[in-house]
């Protein structure tokens, strides 16, 4: 209870200052707002302070001044004019997102300054993304490596800005502009490459076709050899005569006749029962 009463009682003290404070001589409370910090700077004798305000209000004497810095996420828009690995001029919309590093604040400020988009940010975006996009053919940037670039420039900016107090969230290949004429061949050789495809897919499979006919037909040739192999003249009479006495033992009328027929075997005439 006695530790609840004492910050009751401090909180309403510090409120109660910075409420007199305006009116007092040689005191200030500006306001840092939300999402951002502050630096201060003492005019009258300590340059550049380390601390990094926090947001609300702060008493300070009136000769310190605050320099805000936006810590939320920014995005910066950028419309370049890049060449294609083959030579030939793009225009591309691109966007990066990043933000200061909070606990670098005071390097970002000595170093750089506020205006570290324009100063740092900007200018290795630019740089490295023409020369990422100058790895790779028109049709790889309109269609089929526009991830695999982004991720490189992504890495490129990264490691360019290293040390730089800032932090690059993601940086993202908006919209590729060609010329028309470009634009419709390459859409003819996309469309070309997927006939082709396409094409290659039917051979495949009428080949598979061919080739399990050829198998089948193999196998059952194979077969007929086989069985024509084993039916030779006394086998077909040994067959004959097996028939004919299985035959003579049913009960059914008829005349069996042995020896008939130019083969040998036996004839069997039905008669009446």
């Amino acid at each position: 209870m006695r530790l609840a009463r004492r910050a009751d009682t401090l909180r309403s003290l510090t409120l109660a200052i910075l409420a007199i404070a305006p009116f007092l001589p040689g005191c200030k409370c500006p306001t840092v707002d939300s999402g951002h910090r502050g630096i201060v700077f003492k005019s009258l004798g300590g340059g550049t302070s380390k601390e990094v305000l926090d947001e609300g209000m702060h008493l300070m004497p009136v000769w310190n001044s605050v320099i805000p810095y936006d810590t939320r996420v920014h995005e910066m828009k950028e419309s370049l004019s890049v060449l294609s690995s083959n030579g030939l001029a793009i225009q591309v919309d691109a966007s990066v997102r990043y933000r200061p590093k909070v606990d670098e604040l005071y390097a970002l400020q000595t170093e750089i300054g506020p205006d570290y988009d324009q100063k740092v940010v900007a200018p290795v975006v630019r740089s490295e993304a023409r020369k990422v996009f100058g790895r790779y053919q028109p049709e790889e940037i309109y269609s089929t490596k526009r991830e695999e670039i982004e991720r490189q420039i992504y890495d490129e900016v990264l490691r360019a800005l290293e040390g730089k107090h800032v932090i690059v969230e993601a940086v993202l290949v908006r919209d590729v502009i060609l010329p028309e004429t470009i634009r419709t061949a390459i859409a003819d050789k996309l469309a070309e490459e997927q006939r082709a495809q396409k094409m290659r897919f039917t051979l495949d499979r009428e080949r598979q076709e061919a080739q399990r006919k050829q198998i089948e037909a193999e196998g059952i040739a194979k077969y007929q050899s086989i069985v024509r192999q084993g039916l030779t003249p006394e086998y077909l009479q040994f067959k004959g005569i097996e028939a004919t006495e299985r035959l003579a033992a049913s009960q059914n009328a008829k005349i069996v006749i042995v020896g008939s027929g130019k083969s040998g075997l036996p004839l069997i005439l039905q008669g009446e029962k």
